[in-house]
């Protein structure tokens, strides 16, 4: 018996290699997808979709709708993936929605939508509204920050907090290393072709999340795939619709979390949002970088919960 199941585990070991060695750009995307669908699974969400007229919007979700509400924005040329590790510590407590914006992860991209941070915003506002929700918590990042504190601004009746992490929407302080390179004219989110996408990749935190080898490749391939439809994207949103002038506007409590060390928007951008918003929580972490949510999953929660449940008691 043994024996038996020594040969059937050296020609699953047998047949794995080969795959990666003969197959890696199928096999990566399969394995990669495996290990999200389970960690989805573990963590208690699903997949679903929601028709809110102009177009499906794919989510995750642990259906518990008599719990309140948070939902979980994520950043430019990203998508719902990432908030899974972050997500496990809210699905005991909350009711989890985690979207795919417009052309983003399974939503899909349609060169005729507006990807405006307002239009973005108005969409997470239809989408709660097919789920029959009211009032949510809303965490953001990057540009799901942006698009956040523009659902504050454009429905604060149905806004009970935000908290923004390394988000978009203002003009920083100081220059990041992209905000370098943009100004030379060199776009490091334009990529097509695997240095330029280790380069970009390299940017976006410290200690990112280990995948073998042949999983990156696969994810460094597909982001390249996507390059044109996210460079239409880009152009969509960067730049426009800013906030600076009108952070104000904003009254629902707000907590700031921050990686010191992002290289995509610097950190002393939390200057501006805290001279900004009256009712605002800020916390900086050393050695993390522009995701806080993917790099330290646990850390980033924990403050997030702390914020939620002093709002509860307060």
């Amino acid at each position: 018996m043994l024996d038996l199941f020594l040969i059937v585990l050296a020609i699953l070991v047998f047949t794995i290699t080969l795959l990666i060695l003969v197959i890696p750009a199928k096999f990566g995307p399969f394995v990669y997808q495996l290990i999200a669908n389970l960690e989805v699974k573990i963590y208690g969400l699903h997949q679903s979709s929601i028709d809110i007229g102009e177009m499906n919007i794919s989510l995750l979700q642990n259906n518990s709708p008599e719990k309140p509400t948070i939902v979980m924005l994520h950043g430019f040329s990203s998508d719902k993936i990432v908030w899974s590790r972050f997500a496990r510590f809210f699905t005991k407590h909350y009711n989890v929605i985690i979207p795919d914006f417009a052309g983003h992860g399974d939503t899909g991209f349609d060169k005729s939508w507006d990807y405006s941070c307002p239009a973005q915003a108005e969409r997470i506002a239809k989408l709660i509204d097919k789920l029959k929700l009211d009032k949510v918590h809303l965490v953001g990042n990057s540009m799901g920050g942006f698009i956040t504190a523009h659902f504050a601004k454009m429905y604060p009746e149905r806004t009970l907090s935000i908290t923004l992490i390394d988000p978009a929407g203002i003009i920083s302080p100081q220059f990041s290393d992209v905000d370098k390179m943009l100004a030379q004219h060199k776009n490091p989110f334009d990529v097509n072709n695997r240095t330029e996408f280790d380069a970009l990749y390299a940017m976006t935190m410290v200690k990112p999340p280990w995948y073998p080898a042949f999983v990156f490749t696969a994810i460094a391939e597909q982001y390249q795939q996507r390059n044109s439809a996210s460079m239409h994207i880009l152009a969509g949103f960067y730049g426009k619709d800013m906030l600076d002038s009108s952070l104000d506007d904003i009254n629902a409590p707000t907590l700031l979390l921050w990686g010191e060390e992002d290289q995509i928007i610097h950190v002393e951008s939390v200057k501006v949002w805290q001279a900004g918003i009256k009712n605002i929580q800020v916390k900086i972490w050393p050695n993390v970088g522009h995701m806080p949510m993917l790099e330290i999953p646990k850390k980033s929660a924990t403050q997030c919960l702390k914020f939620l449940s002093n709002l509860t008691v307060n």
